[in-house]
């Protein structure tokens, strides 16, 4: 079953194909499918803003989307930035100035929490959709670690794994990853309905 990705984003395409190709689904971007739509992620929940970008390329094509959102919240800023991981510190911030702003902003607070967040979304061509999550927990460190990675990962300690995400190789990032987890969640579901 070809099923097409409502992303751009190549690493994140691999991730999806390895974790549901077991269902005998082949990933495709919308970009190989030649469908151009940005959907704008008006949700105040990484569920609703994963099912706005599935929704918009389903409106437009007659196979099954895949879609996801992703983001970070933090304890010691009520759960922000949450859904505006990526658009914290502005539209045309760095991962440094977002990174600045956040350690800024928790300041010398004792709680530094943390946690990875994704939502899935999977729509039928009949309209039927289905929804996973998954997420990592850490804390936010007092300084950037490390060198791999990108976004919020030299900031971000891994419970897990004892580092940050940027101190990680990309296995051992993958082996905790809430993108996985939150795809697995899916693979599971998808699993139960029989899709095939």
């Amino acid at each position: 079953m070809k099923v097409i990705a409502a992303t751009k984003n190549k690493g994140k395409i691999k991730e999806m194909q390895e974790i549901l190709s077991p269902l005998d689904i082949e990933i495709v971007s919308q970009q190989e499918m030649g469908i151009e739509v940005d959907a704008e992620e008006t949700g105040d929940t990484f569920e609703r803003n994963a099912l706005i970008k599935a929704r918009a390329v389903a409106m437009l094509c007659d196979y099954p989307i895949l879609a996801d959102d992703s983001g970070i919240c933090v304890d010691a800023l009520g759960g922000a930035p949450g859904v505006r991981s990526a658009r914290y510190a502005g539209d045309n911030a760095t991962d440094s100035d977002r990174i600045n702003k956040m350690l800024t902003e928790i300041g010398d607070s004792e709680n530094r929490k943390a946690k990875f967040v994704t939502a899935v979304a999977f729509i039928f061509p009949d309209g039927t959709e289905v929804t996973a999550s998954g997420e990592v927990k850490g804390h936010i460190t007092h300084e950037p670690h490390g060198e791999n990675g990108f976004g919020y990962d030299p900031i971000f300690f891994s419970e897990e794994l004892g580092k940050t995400f940027a101190e990680s190789s990309d296995e051992e990032k993958n082996s905790v990853s809430h993108r996985g987890r939150a795809l697995k969640n899916l693979y599971e579901k998808l699993k139960a309905m029989e899709v095939r």
